[in-house]
């Protein structure tokens, strides 16, 4: 023992780098044990699913996952597998994998899509963004857009999962408690924007617009990524080399908020005999008034001239309210004249929450706007973290259009938030 423990003093550098070796692959091995008892955890709550008996003539509910490997820097297909396949084939779901190969290409497969009981996107922001732009373009959209969604997240970004999951640090309990919450079947509705061009055809959004200053510099922040942690910081400060003062000219209509009308029952009562359809159409048709056409009142449209460093337009999904008595998004207009100190640390900011509305900006709660943008504007909007060209557009509102499956207990928090 004290042989080697001479040893070891004698050679201090190389026991200091084994120790910390060794302490590290400790770390790591222990991380890969914690890992897998989430996992087996969650495959025998799956397991309790499907041991649920079900009737001989009940056809098992079949699932569509649309998958995009590339996630997650290529990554999304190894931590589905690994995570979330398990659960679902375990929870006796007949689950279907459509794989997309390119950006795009989910729009057009939902075109194909055939009739299923779930839907669930695995992915990140932008696959989201695809799914229910192919699915609401779909010339049979009222009935396909009553499919419940499920989402796991497998992208970098993945802002519906703070709204339907609980917040975690660990990448494979996050993933296994988004699976679970789609077996558990607890939705909450969502609202989604509708974005139209002139010429192209609509765009569908479950977070919102953004366009300006912010998103551009905040696009180009991984081409730093040799700063470290200074890289958001250098990718603002740099930006504005190009320009200064950063300003977006830019003419908005809108339209107030809408009254939300009463919720429809999920179960439909059942069609009544045949005579009793025929008496109520023959008093109906007897007692009739002459129609008397009705006078259209005109919308009462607001004008506003604005120049702001970034304008964005957002769905109340992430502060979702399920007792609210109106609909409507949350137009922000932020000041242009920041300095630009400010214009830095607000940066590093609108990473972290892009759709924060700081102080000073004008904020407006509209159901429907337009917006006109002066010829010649260069630039792109960001639509749920996805890249498109600016051109004029119009943003209509669809309110609680989609049901996404969320965790029991974030659903129940936020009724006792509402109620309080």
């Amino acid at each position: 023992v004290v042989k080697v423990l001479t040893t070891l003093r004698n050679h201090w550098k190389k026991t200091t780098f084994g120790v910390c070796l060794l302490s590290w692959g400790g770390h790591w091995l222990y991380g890969k044990h914690c890992d897998n008892l989430l996992r087996r955890a969650a495959c025998q709550e799956a397991q309790a699913f499907g041991n649920e008996l079900i009737p001989s003539s009940m056809p098992l509910k079949k699932a569509t996952v649309f998958l995009n490997p590339a996630a997650c820097k290529g990554k999304a297909r190894n931590l589905f597998e690994k995570n979330a396949a398990p659960i679902l084939h375990l929870s006796g779901l007949d689950v279907t994998v459509v794989k997309t190969d390119y950006e795009g290409q989910a729009k057009k497969l939902l075109e194909l899509m055939e009739n299923t009981d779930l839907i669930i996107i695995a992915g990140g922001d932008g696959t989201v963004q695809e799914v229910i732009t192919g699915l609401l373009r779909r010339a049979d959209e009222a009935v396909f857009s009553k499919i419940p969604i499920g989402f796991i997240p497998l992208g970098k970004t993945c802002t519906l999962s703070n709204t339907l999951y609980p917040e975690s640090t660990n990448q494979v309990q996050h993933i296994t408690n988004a699976t679970l919450a789609i077996l558990k079947g607890e939705t909450v509705p969502l609202d989604v924007l509708q974005i139209k061009g002139e010429k192209e055809q609509p765009v569908f959004a479950v977070t919102g617009l953004r366009w300006g200053s912010y998103r551009d510099a905040g696009v180009k922040v991984s081409k730093y990524w040799y700063l470290g942690p200074l890289k958001t910081k250098a990718a603002h400060f740099f930006s504005m080399f190009k320009e200064w003062p950063q300003k977006h000219q830019a003419a908005l209509m809108y339209l107030g908020p809408t009254e939300r009308p009463p919720e429809e029952p999920e179960e439909k009562p059942s069609r009544p005999p045949l005579y009793v359809r025929l008496y109520r159409r023959l008093r109906l048709y007897w007692a009739s008034p002459p129609k008397v056409p009705q006078e259209v009142t005109p919308e009462d449209w607001e004008e506003l001239h604005l120049s702001t460093i970034e304008l964005s337009i957002a769905t109340r999904n992430r502060q979702l309210d399920l007792t609210r008595t109106e609909d409507f998004m949350d137009i922000c207009i932020e000041a242009d004249t920041v300095s630009k100190g400010q214009f830095v640390n607000r940066g590093s900011q609108k990473m972290r929450d892009p759709h924060t509305c700081p102080e000073g900006s004008q904020c407006i709660q509209a159901s429907r706007c337009i917006l006109q943008l002066p010829e010649g504007t260069e630039g792109s909007f960001g639509i749920d973290n996805e890249e498109y060209e600016a051109v004029p557009v119009e943003v209509k509102l669809l309110p609680r259009k989609l049901r996404f499956f969320c965790d029991p207990g974030m659903r129940a928090q936020m009724l006792h938030a509402a109620v309080q």
